[in-house]
């Protein structure tokens, strides 16, 4: 019977800050134009996010880490509980940096 209501109370916890920050956003943006003001300061431009190449690398970055835990567990009898999530980080963690510097690449050749 308890379980029922941690979901009821996750789901008006998100309802209600959504709710108080869409609402106040309207209310400060319809005060500015009463006054004259123009309201296109909250618009900022924004820089293109590449989430495909990231997630693309990600999963190549954890594929090669699967890959080399195995062969650290085979040829070098290395524990699994070592083996594997040493490469998955590892890999995964320069798969991001990786993707870091080309993004970053991208928006000055972009800008």
């Amino acid at each position: 019977m308890g379980d029922i209501f941690v979901p009821i109370a996750m789901f008006g916890l998100i309802f209600g800050i959504s709710y108080i920050y869409l609402s106040t956003r309207h209310k400060e943006r319809l005060a500015l134009i009463e006054k004259g003001i123009d309201a296109k300061i909250f618009m900022t431009e924004r820089k293109p996010i590449y989430i495909l190449m990231k997630l693309g690398l990600l999963s190549i970055g954890a594929a090669v880490g699967l890959l080399l835990g195995n062969l650290l567990k085979v040829y070098f009898q290395m524990e699994e509980g070592v083996a594997f999530p040493s490469m998955i980080f590892l890999f995964v963690g320069i798969s991001l940096v990786l993707s870091y510097f080309i993004e970053k690449k991208l928006n000055k050749k972009n800008s």
